[in-house]
């Protein structure tokens, strides 16, 4: 882990003693959400640090969005993480201002105008494809442009939130014609979710080097999926009800500045794969160095005591 500035260094304790050695929420990273705290109240933006929330009023955060934060860009992100590294540091006065986490009510972070779901893991596409298409699961334009398709804004839930299984139309193998119900096939995608702040205007395309600055942050993203609705529906313009009626975020943003010690260069394109077109070409491409996980469990293996898979 490379230190970039006195925010990174893992040596870095805070007098918020449960955030020291704490596996998400050490003060290195710092991501910020939006909650309502156990008294209730309106909601205001808070940072996590180990099992509490810290206000962002201790920092003399005045709004209780985080809109115009995130819309801000990087030196305003970059000033707000440096200030509140160095008072969860050192100043255990902004005591009033802290929260224990498991008694808040951890909201959607931001106002979410637009969602994009993108098929970016070759894997993934894989997968998934050979659920409809075994015999040619990848699809010849996949490893030339990004694909994806735009969602529903309106059904992101924060994490937690109960999933309601959605109804439609399926044509099963063996059936004539097709029927309505409830799916039976739900499934679930544990995805990268990217939050952007600074738009851009109608028309004016933003240069793949400059991506980057649109940026606000990294959240986890649960998308998911009746499959035996969209295996009916889905021909041929793609995800319609299947896809759109719940997608979950977790309640925190962790910012490109916490994430900057983990970018690592881009792999090499395996042999034989198509360079990008010029107007997909990165200069100073990268990526991050992330492990996601699943653990499932369900109701029947909390009621044995099983652990999670």
């Amino acid at each position: 882990m490379t230190v970039l500035d006195e925010t990174h260094d893992p040596a870095l304790s805070s007098w918020v003693e449960s955030a020291n050695g704490h596996p998400d929420f050490p003060i290195q990273n710092l991501p910020i959400g939006l909650f309502v705290p156990a008294a209730g109240g309106e909601p205001r933006p808070g940072i996590a640090i180990g099992e509490m929330v810290l206000e962002l009023a201790a920092l003399g955060h005045d709004d209780n969005s985080l809109d115009a934060l995130l819309a801000g860009g990087a030196a305003v992100r970059a000033s707000l993480r440096r200030r509140a590294s160095a008072l969860l540091a050192s100043n255990s006065n902004a005591r009033p201002f802290l929260h224990t986490a498991e008694r808040c009510a951890l909201l959607l972070p931001a106002t979410i105008g637009d969602y994009t779901d993108f098929y970016a893991g070759i894997h993934h596409a894989r997968n998934v494809g050979a659920l409809f298409r075994p015999d040619d699961p990848l699809l010849p334009n996949y490893k030339h442009v990004p694909i994806g398709y735009h969602g529903r804004a309106s059904s992101i839930v924060s994490s937690g939130a109960p999933v309601h299984r959605p109804s439609g139309q399926t044509r099963p193998p063996d059936a004539a014609a097709p029927q309505f119900g409830r799916s039976l096939r739900l499934d679930y995608e544990l995805e990268l979710g990217i939050w952007i702040g600074p738009g851009n205007a109608l028309g004016t395309p933003i240069p793949i080097d400059a991506a980057g600055d649109h940026i606000a942050g990294y959240c986890l993203l649960n998308d998911w999926s009746a499959r035996d609705i969209q295996a009916w529906e889905y021909q041929p313009l793609g995800p319609f009800l299947a896809k759109n009626f719940m997608t979950s975020v977790s309640p925190w943003i962790i910012s490109p500045e916490a994430l900057a010690p983990f970018r690592i260069a881009q792999p090499p394109r395996p042999e034989g794969d198509p360079e990008p077109l010029a107007y997909l070409r990165e200069a100073d491409g990268g990526c991050y160095a992330i492990d996601l996980e699943v653990l499932i469990h369900t109701a029947r293996m909390r009621d044995s005591g099983a652990a999670p898979f």
